[in-house]
């Protein structure tokens, strides 16, 4: 039986007490799902944090013994020798994780400061050494150097709160910039909605981009709030679309048959939903209590994410994007070159894109267009190929020679790697739009807007010579809906066969 079918089933007071057991359990089972793939990730972070502090204290133990001595130590740490240095180096991980764990290292970077992050990973660091000191000397290691010992906790100390700085740096630019931001909507607009809303949007460290509030029927909105107001309750899905919102936040008492229609659109629409504590008592008297900021909330429904699989495919669009660059860097500087020569112009062309939740971005690409080829575009609307809002020529008269040769072969978009390096784009995932098509989009077609774009995707390997929008569209949301590392994979593989085809004209 669907969730929604069996909400519908529960009456009185049995109905509110069954709602509430069931939606308490939703939101922390996956919150637990979550919380551990994250802190999974973290922690097979810190193992290679650990094991390059190994190398370099080898190395730096290494020039500060004698060469006997430093071989020694070298095979006992490292584990070739029966001294089991091995072991010893295994109990200190797993101390070291322990201790992390313990601290909350590994929960989420809103849940603390960067000074006290800093200050729990030296602490923990420490800690972690002092258990390995007791090691050896309850199992009589006398034969592991001490200085070694010493410089395998100062350099893992080092090198984790580098790590953790520069990641916490990363992420707080990213949230400037909108990238990688939960979109958040109010329901209510009372003081607390407003309190609440204020506080969102002064800390940009908490990850939030708040879109507007939900007003429930019959409730005036105050003057204030008036042109921050999305629409009614009754819109969740419209707006849910339209504004890319990940959670809403209840933070004004409704009837329960409300917050059972929010879930089930919540659950259709992949939505989290939390409420602020106090409303509904027999509905949260067992979920546990989160906070938001500075505020309590209880979750009563969490969408689904597959932390893992998109940590996987960030992971898989660096290794691959650095390695295109790298081998591509003489055909790069050719091209370069080449576009230079022919007319003095610009090597890049650089135009304004909507990435991921409508965010706005720089896409680069090598300059395949005569200069003013963004003002010959008008003199052209007549002869568009393409059907719908898509501009398409197959003899445009704007491409240059050079540009023509990389057009054929997609070698124009090879700075677009870049791109994917920034987080802004995917190496697979729908084309960037430009504002102008999104302008004439209707509501069904930002779900392509839902993730990431790509270099390549469904739509350029099945139908780039196909016409139609809607056969664009429907590839797009396809791929959105089904998506899968392996569909990936599927999809680079087909796009490498049409590129040494030279089918990307």
């Amino acid at each position: 039986m669907a969730s929604s079918d069996l909400i519908r089933d529960l009456t009185g007071s049995d109905r509110k007490m069954r709602v509430g057991v069931m939606a308490a359990g939703d939101g922390s089972s996956r919150r637990a799902g979550r919380a551990i793939v994250s802190s999974a990730l973290m922690m097979t972070s810190d193992v290679f944090a650990v094991l390059l502090a190994l190398i370099v204290s080898l190395y730096v133990g290494s020039h500060t013994a004698p060469a006997t001595s430093g071989l020694r130590h070298i095979m006992t740490v490292a584990g070739i020798s029966n001294s089991g240095g091995l072991g010893y180096l295994v109990w200190f991980v797993v101390t070291l994780l322990v201790v992390s764990w313990h601290y909350g290292l590994y929960g989420p970077i809103q849940l603390r400061t960067a000074l006290h992050e800093q200050r729990m990973t030296a602490q923990a660091c420490l800690t972690a050494g002092l258990l390995l000191s007791g090691g050896l000397y309850l199992t009589e290691g006398y034969h592991v150097s001490r200085s070694l010992v010493l410089f395998l906790v100062c350099f893992t100390a080092v090198i984790l709160c580098a790590r953790r700085l520069v990641a916490r740096v990363i992420t707080y630019r990213e949230y400037e910039r909108g990238v990688n931001t939960r979109n958040l909507v109010i329901l209510g607009s009372n003081h607390i909605s407003v309190a609440l809303k204020e506080h969102i949007s002064r800390r940009i460290h908490l990850g939030y981009t708040f879109r507007g509030f939900l007003k429930l029927p019959g409730c005036h909105d105050p003057s204030s709030v008036q042109d921050e107001v999305l629409g009614g309750v009754d819109q969740i899905r419209q707006i849910a679309k339209q504004y890319f919102i990940d959670e809403l936040v209840i933070a004004e008492p409704c009837s329960v048959e409300q917050v059972i229609s929010i879930l089930e659109e919540a659950r259709e629409i992949d939505m989290d939903v939390r409420v602020l504590p106090g409303y509904y008592e027999s509905v949260t008297a067992d979920a546990p209590i989160e906070y938001l900021g500075d505020f309590p909330v209880v979750a009563l429904h969490r969408g689904h994410v597959p932390v893992f699989a998109m940590a996987l495919k960030r992971v898989f669009d660096i290794a691959l994007s650095l390695s295109a660059l790298i081998a591509a860097a003489p055909i790069m500087i050719a091209m370069a070159i080449a576009i230079r020569m022919q007319d003095g112009g610009p090597i890049f062309y650089v135009s304004e894109r909507v990435g991921k939740k409508a965010t706005v971005f720089p896409c680069y690409k090598f300059r395949s267009m005569v200069l003013n080829a963004d003002k010959i575009k008008a003199q052209l609307a007549e002869q568009n190929e393409r059907a719908g809002i898509l501009f398409k020529m197959k003899n445009d008269p704007r491409i240059t020679r050079v540009g023509r040769f990389l057009r054929k072969y997609s070698l124009d978009e090879l700075p677009q790697l870049f791109n994917v390096l920034q987080g802004d784009m995917s190496i697979v995932g729908p084309r960037p739009p430009i504002a102008s098509e999104v302008a004439k989009y209707e509501i069904d077609h930002f779900r392509r807007l839902e993730v990431l774009p790509g270099l390549t995707g469904l739509w350029q390997v099945r139908a780039r010579q196909d016409p139609s929008f809607e056969r664009y569209i429907a590839l797009d949301t396809a791929y959105v809906e089904n998506w899968s590392f392996w569909l990936d994979l599927k999809i680079i593989v087909q796009t490498a066969g049409a590129v040494m085809r030279g089918t990307g004209a």
